[in-house]
């Protein structure tokens, strides 16, 4: 069940250093790239299938192609590494154990989009993985991977890592570049119709980590090796983090399209203490919450999900006994969304607060039926009445929460 191809070199001790990745595989998909026109390397990834992994699962090659041909600016490639989504922490395990696998999909993708200047930024908190990250972009710029005339190629790339300042809404891409031009990292309102994001003006892809530390396989192996896993809407793989009341937490990759159950209970070790497993947060805790019974027959890529009313999200599955309260780690969520509102619309910047408010009345005691009904009222007003998908999301949370686990809310309510 386990495949290793992001995570190919995690185990190996050094991996991080250069030397060590060059034994181990690490920029041999240059020669192959430098071999290959721009446009063929994006038909490539664009046949592969690759998703985006960072939640949004759109798919790579489409946003490749949206840059503009003959723009007068440059072109950019900006690598989201602002990992901020509680219950997620795979793509830190790829900065930490490989970063030059991160630089030789930058390479690869700049290349594949016409990007002569690349940023990654990076979460504020992340100062041992921004350290390390940096460690490496200086080996590859000593080595000649960076800079001018890569791998005495006629294609050159800068590579700048940019940290930011802590604020999870700075993971939404235009909240990031907005960040990154040096403005307070507000989302932008979306355009009508397709189109690439903007980077002071200039086209701009912004992808993932793992999203681009996929593509070295894709391009060294071609499209129909990485379509040999996952499904046919969901091919390849993903790092699936197992986190909370489990006998395995970690990371895993995994194929897209394995039984939910089946890495709850054979990769995890199922749940801690022996205890019963009575929820499933499955793609960070931005994805509507699972009862136990509704995991049976849901298997992990983008349409089981959604079909089941959830998303994959980012793949970090938090498991939950029996033990645990759901009001009590709604309230816990909130607190956290309350907190990382950016303020820009109104419905999210209140609503989010209101929420957590009426939750903290209902949990000492104080709460009635009409506050209940206020809350569900409050989620109606965040979703679909703001720039960006946080309000939304934040909806979809607590919606599924209080009505898969009403019994539980409705104990806390006085008449």
């Amino acid at each position: 069940m386990i495949v290793k191809i992001v995570s190919k070199n995690f185990d190996i001790p050094d991996s991080h250093k250069l030397h060590v990745a060059l034994k181990h595989g690490r920029y041999t998909s240059l020669e192959k790239l430098f071999s290959m026109e721009p446009a063929e390397v994006v038909e490539e990834v664009s046949k592969s299938g690759l998703r985006g992994k960072g939640g949004g699962g759109a798919h790579t090659g489409d946003k490749w192609k949206l840059i503009p041909k003959n723009h007068p600016l440059p072109t950019y490639l900006v690598v989201n590494a602002d990992e901020s989504e509680p219950g997620t922490f795979k793509d830190r395990q790829i900065l930490e154990f490989d970063p030059h696998l991160v630089i030789e999909g930058i390479i690869a993708s700049a290349y594949a989009i016409g990007a002569n200047h690349s940023y990654i930024y990076i979460r504020g908190e992340y100062v041992f993985w921004a350290k390390r990250m940096q460690e490496a972009i200086d080996e590859a710029y000593g080595a000649g991977y960076l800079g001018k005339n890569i791998a005495k190629s006629s294609f050159s790339l800068e590579l700048t890592l940019h940290r930011g300042a802590g604020a999870y809404i700075c993971g939404e891409k235009t909240a990031l570049l907005e960040s990154l031009e040096g403005k307070r990292g507000h989302p932008r309102l979306k355009p009508q119709g397709k189109e690439p994001e903007w980077f002071f003006g200039a086209p701009t892809v912004v992808n993932n980590v793992e999203t681009i530390a996929s593509v070295p396989y894709i391009i060294k192996n071609g499209f129909e090796a990485y379509r040999a896993y996952g499904t046919d809407n969901s091919p390849g793989t993903m790092l699936f983090g197992l986190s909370g009341h489990i006998n395995n937490p970690g990371i895993y990759e995994l194929p897209f399209g394995v039984s939910m159950k089946a890495v709850i209970e054979q990769i995890g070790g199922g749940v801690l203490g022996g205890k019963e497993l009575k929820a499933v947060i499955p793609g960070g805790s931005s994805c509507p919450i699972l009862r136990a019974d509704e995991i049976e027959n849901i298997t992990l890529d983008y349409e089981s999900l959604i079909k089941h009313g959830s998303s994959l999200g980012t793949g970090g599955m938090i498991i939950l006994d029996e033990s645990v309260s759901m009001p009590l780690a709604m309230k816990n969520l909130f607190e956290f969304y309350h907190h990382e509102s950016c303020g820009q619309c109104t419905p999210c910047r209140e609503g989010t607060g209101w929420v957590d408010k009426i939750l903290g009345r209902l949990l000492t005691g104080d709460g009635t039926q009409e506050d209940y009904k206020t809350m569900l009222g409050a989620c109606d007003m965040l979703n679909g009445k703001t720039i960006c998908v946080f309000a939304p999301s934040v909806a979809f949370i607590a919606n599924s929460y209080i009505k898969k686990f009403k019994a539980e809310f409705d104990a806390l309510c006085k008449a």
